[in-house]
């Protein structure tokens, strides 16, 4: 299993522009709380009373929603949910899989200062709430 290729927020829209989907990982709280413009909720990991717990369906869920030719670009909140997701979806056979680095909010730098921006403080389109068709619940539907 290869790294993926990690690409800029700015990179990402243009991507999207291009055909890409994007699936952001985040838990589905922090999705509707904001995402970008057109993405689909399939979260890495689940908020519960125990914690942060990971998802069974992860992989599961992705692979009936796309072909292992689709061209994917998995992001979260600062980029380590995400890259660890495009790891698994290249392992899992997925061929063309983007990580899009920074995340929603942004990375912090090496010693915990400012890094860089994400994809919400550079103001590229956005969207919130639960999108019918793209929401983790209606995701989950299409294992059938």
């Amino acid at each position: 299993m290869g790294d993926p290729i990690r690409i800029s927020p700015k990179e990402a829209s243009e991507k999207l522009e291009q055909g890409y989907v994007y699936v952001d990982v985040r838990t589905t709280e922090e999705f509707e709380a904001g995402h970008p413009k057109g993405a689909v909720n399939v979260p890495l990991m689940h908020a519960s009373p125990r914690g942060i717990t990971p998802n069974p369906d992860f992989l599961r869920v992705v692979s009936s929603a796309f072909s292992k030719d689709a061209k994917l670009i998995v992001g979260c909140k600062a980029g380590s949910r995400s890259l660890r997701a495009a790891q698994l979806l290249l392992a899992e056979g997925f061929t063309d899989v983007l990580d899009q680095r920074a995340g929603w909010t942004g990375a912090p730098g090496p010693f915990g200062e400012a890094g860089e921006r994400g994809w919400s403080p550079l103001g590229l389109p956005s969207e919130t709430g639960q999108p019918t068709g793209r929401s983790w619940d209606d995701m989950k539907k299409k294992l059938g």
